[in-house]
């Protein structure tokens, strides 16, 4: 999915270099924060309907350029990485597995955006939003600005998306 030209522009950067960027932060939260290894998938084609009634959390991106960083996980995916990182087993989405998914999309967030508070983009995150049971999950070929990754999670599939506008 390309991301608006005028974006990369004002970032002074390539579509190339967002993808590599995002899916380095991502690996590298999971690999430190979960203790997962989380495969790159080569396609999309998977970011389908198994995403209806996932969990999804959103940060929104306010400053010098805005957007949304988002992370949506199967229930099973967003129970095993909440597991994870709280080192016990659930079985059920309930607060701790949103209050991780939330951290996780935080940091994810917080991550992409440092690499371009550098360049004298100032950018605030605000509070992640969770959604349980994500009913209106759109896949990501309904968004043309949307860069879009799909990762292996065991035998789940995690997705994170970053929507980027243009500003003045």
């Amino acid at each position: 999915m390309p991301i608006n030209q005028e974006v990369l522009a004002q970032l002074n950067t390539t579509q190339t270099e967002l993808v590599s960027l995002l899916a380095q932060d991502v690996r590298e939260i999971f690999s430190m924060m979960v203790g997962m290894e989380l495969p790159l998938c080569d396609s999309l084609t998977l970011a389908d309907a198994r995403f209806k009634g996932c969990v999804s959390a959103m940060i929104l991106l306010s400053g010098s350029y805005q957007g949304v960083v988002s992370f949506h996980a199967t229930p099973r995916a967003a129970m095993d990485i909440a597991g994870q990182m709280l080192g016990m087993e659930l079985t059920e989405v309930d607060a701790d597995v949103t209050d991780a998914v939330g951290e996780i999309a935080n940091m994810v967030g917080g991550s992409f955006k440092h690499h371009f508070v550098n360049d004298g983009h100032e950018v605030r995150l605000l509070p992640p939003t969770v959604i349980e049971r994500n009913e209106k999950f759109r896949p990501p070929g309904s968004n043309d600005d949307l860069l879009a990754l799909l990762f292996e999670a065991g035998q789940e599939h995690v997705l994170v998306t970053v929507h980027l506008e243009t500003w003045n």
